[in-house]
């Protein structure tokens, strides 16, 4: 299905500077069209999935499927895999007991509603709702223990429900907050931000702010610093805004919704205090690299493993979940970010054709990353209830 619609009453405004609509006197006003497109879902049929596209020497099969919609991914140290399921509001254990690279094993070990982040440390399971973070220790079995509150009274989620959570390299662990709309002013400080907090919930503060669904974030392996993909507005036109892949740093302030990629103007909020959309760039900080609009990029993960050729070591791995907001669709697949002493320098394919049939259709719609203990990487797929693995076939 393909329909327009001109969004006339909005207010968006992007044929002039910020700085000169602001102090001309004039009225704000301008007109932009804006797109949808949404390809049909199509069942991961063995067909399909044999016409993926990998570089040469990869290999990519399912490894787990009838997962209902996995989300994010965690592996433990014995190679446990576990999957949020934020539909049901489930984590099930996934297991490959013979190694053969196809999960035989699944079971649901924590179910509580909204479930969506997870991440791993020290013998114990810390998940995240919607509102609170829940810590559970991790039996011998691979199944959960009870789970017990650490933290809660995070904000509401209006548009973005999908909070996630991780640990740094220095023990404390950081907490994605997205924005509750697409553009707008928020009510709570804790929304579009990355939290930090120490692992029993104390300590809890807004490390970076003006994020506005950053979903997905990791520590580079060498210098330790902190990357991830932010989503862009809607609504601005199909290549505007683009996505952006942020260097976090502490105290950071991200732009939104006001400014965008390099300090555009977001004429449809203006800044507070006053100031205007130029100053307000100036107090921000600029992605370091961009990628196609309305991409929605999910989860990024730096590759740390032995299994694929050394020059992947230090790159970064990206699902892109896929476009709705365009004309013709964008994402839908996992792109490769390398790395060159620490710093991205570009953005390539490296699974891609879940879009079929002319881009009509499509069977996989990617979300959570994780590296298996095997080296291998797996993806998880909340369209057809996928989690794939891409292997090194030496």
């Amino acid at each position: 299905m393909k329909t327009k619609s001109t969004l006339l009453s909005m207010g968006f405004a992007l044929a002039f500077s910020a700085a000169t609509a602001q102090n001309s006197g004039e009225p704000i006003t301008s007109t932009i069209e804006g797109n949808i497109y949404k390809p049909v879902k199509v069942p991961a049929s063995e067909d399909r999935v044999k016409q993926l596209k990998v570089p040469a020497g990869f290999k990519i099969t399912k490894f787990a499927e009838n997962l209902n919609k996995p989300r994010m991914l965690a592996v433990g140290p014995d190679g446990t895999v576990y999957a949020t399921d934020r539909d049901k509001g489930t984590v099930t254990m996934v297991r490959d007991t013979n190694n053969d690279g196809k999960a035989d094993q699944q079971k649901v070990v924590a179910t509580k509603k909204d479930m969506h982040g997870i991440a791993l440390r020290d013998g114990k399971a810390y998940l995240m709702t919607v509102n609170s973070i829940y810590t559970a220790p991790i039996n011998k079995d691979g199944t959960f223990g009870e789970l017990k509150e650490i933290a809660k009274g995070f904000p509401e989620a209006g548009q973005h429900a999908d909070r996630t959570l991780e640990f740094g390299p220095d023990g404390l662990l950081y907490v994605q907050v997205g924005s509750t709309c697409n553009a707008c002013e928020e009510t709570s400080d804790e929304n579009a931000t990355l939290v930090q907090m120490k692992s029993d919930g104390s300590g809890r503060r807004v490390y970076a702010k003006g994020l506005r669904n950053f979903i997905g974030f990791d520590w580079h392996p060498a210098t330790k610093e902190l990357w991830g993909f932010d989503h862009g507005i809607d609504w601005l036109g199909d290549t505007t805004q683009k996505e952006e892949l942020n260097k976090i740093v502490d105290g950071g302030n991200y732009g939104w919704p006001y400014v965008y990629e390099d300090g555009q103007a977001n004429l449809a909020d203006e800044p507070p205090k006053g100031m205007t959309w130029e100053e307000y760039a100036k107090k921000t900080v600029f992605p370091v690299l961009t990628y196609d609009a309305h991409s929605a990029p999910m989860d990024l993960i730096f590759y740390k493993g032995a299994q694929f050729p050394k020059e992947y070591s230090g790159d970064a791995f990206a699902t892109l979940h896929g476009s709705w907001n365009r004309s013709e669709p964008s994402g839908y697949k996992v792109v490769r970010v390398r790395y060159e002493n620490g710093q991205p320098k570009s953005i390539e394919d490296f699974v891609t054709g879940f879009l079929v049939n002319g881009n009509k259709e499509v069977f996989g719609r990617v979300v959570g990353l994780a590296q298996h203990k095997d080296g291998s990487l797996l993806i998880a797929d909340d369209d057809n209830g996928v989690i794939y693995r891409v292997a090194y076939q030496k």
